[in-house]
């Protein structure tokens, strides 16, 4: 049984049909990227999943149990995390308030359970733990995108969902944000991750999903659908 199953997925926004019966799954331990073009459904897939979205079809499941119609807070607190585009933290909070509000969600964390994940936290994201009395705002791009990422980690998800991560950074944090995201998958987590950039995205997933027009046009694995002729030249340059 995957842990995620998503099946004949249709979203409408109007008279805009952002999904069309899309249907993949993501295995436990595993990273899955969903690439493709602006207006393909990437973001709306993921929206769908937390049902922050109305869907106008299709089921989605989560270690079996159908999460369609689950409220938002409910999804979070049964183990998925949404890292939205765009990074969203508080910019008047500092990097330890930040970090503390992303635990806010689940009442079943006690103080020694928050405090036991900040200091998982601090580990994995050490340039955070150097700025935990720093304000959101003030941190660079790369910095805020940690945060984000570290945030949404602060529940001890089972899945995380990534959307955009590296989008408006330069490589060298790219890179960074990739190795980091490579680090989360080793301590257990499933990972879903939209990306921007196709190579980086298909050289770290186990899988992949090309969405074309609200469809998925390709699935494989990542480093076969890196080397396919038509995602090159769609997505690759080449």
């Amino acid at each position: 049984m995957a842990m995620l199953e998503v099946e004949n997925l249709r979203i409408s926004y109007g008279y805009i049909r952002a999904l069309d019966g899309v249907s993949l799954h993501v295995e436990e331990g595993e990273i899955v990227t969903l690439i493709g073009g602006n207006g393909a459904g990437k973001t709306s897939t993921l929206m769908s999943i937390s049902n922050l979205v109305e869907k106008a079809g299709g089921f989605i499941r989560f270690k079996g149990k159908d999460i369609s119609a689950v409220s938002p807070d409910k999804i979070v607190r049964m183990g998925i995390s949404h890292v939205p585009e765009g990074r969203k933290i508080f910019p008047a909070l500092n990097v330890y308030e930040n970090l503390v509000a992303g635990s806010l969600g689940n009442p079943k964390l006690k103080k020694e359970d928050v405090r036991k994940n900040l200091e998982t936290i601090y580990g994995m994201f050490p340039r955070l733990g150097e700025r935990r009395r720093q304000s959101g705002g003030s941190l660079s791009g790369g910095e805020q995108q940690m945060l984000a990422i570290a945030r949404g980690l602060m529940m001890n998800p089972e899945l995380i969902l990534l959307d955009e991560p590296s989008l408006g950074l330069a490589p060298i944090m790219v890179e960074e944000i990739f190795e980091l995201i490579m680090g989360i998958r080793k301590t257990g987590k499933t990972i879903l991750l939209i990306e921007q950039n196709a190579v980086m995205a298909l050289s770290a997933a186990d899988r992949a999903y090309v969405l074309e027009n609200g469809k998925v046009y390709l699935e494989g694995q990542g480093k076969d659908l890196l080397n396919n002729p038509a995602v090159r030249s769609a997505y690759l340059g080449g």
